[in-house]
């Protein structure tokens, strides 16, 4: 019986071991949170009014591009720009859509050629912006937040 009681003793001090909860931080949390974070992707991509009765994310995203595109395209058709030589290039255009829904052209990438005959592209870029549709901003974790994204625009003059 001693034994008995000599053994449940030391079994009830073991087990105490057991018991113990390992506090964890709220700073600790964040951490782990935000390291396993893909800062990289939003959960859902601006879109304009017409985009959202896309099912697919890849749908909306492809909407979004193609408003922007045509929005340009068109704008830039309904300019008269006479050229003396004739144009082929690819414009690359680095925009930013705020947290607000705004839209912000922060660099084009425009072949000299294009800058000679059609001083004014970048203003009529800019202009272009101006006629578009509202923006709604991108999704992150059910945040608003600010992206940036690249967008080839051919340009093809005769």
């Amino acid at each position: 019986m001693k034994n008995f009681l000599v053994l449940i003793f030391i079994l009830s001090l073991t087990s105490c071991e057991y018991l113990n909860v390992k506090k964890t931080s709220s700073e600790a949390i964040l951490q782990e949170e935000l390291q396993t974070f893909n800062w990289n992707e939003v959960d859902e991509y601006p879109s304009f009014s017409k985009c959202e009765t896309s099912i697919s994310k890849a749908e909306r995203t492809l909407c979004f591009q193609q408003t922007i595109t045509k929005n340009i395209i068109d704008y830039l058709l309904s300019e008269h720009i006479v050229v003396t030589q004739d144009i082929k290039d690819t414009i690359m255009l680095h925009f930013r859509v705020t947290k607000n829904g705004e839209l912000l052209l922060l660099q084009s990438k425009i072949d000299s050629l294009t800058t000679q005959e059609i001083p004014n592209i970048k203003q009529l870029l800019n202009k272009s912006l101006d006629t578009l549709p509202k923006i709604f901003p991108a999704i992150k974790r059910g945040q608003h937040v600010t992206t940036e994204f690249k967008l080839p625009i051919v340009i093809h003059v005769n």
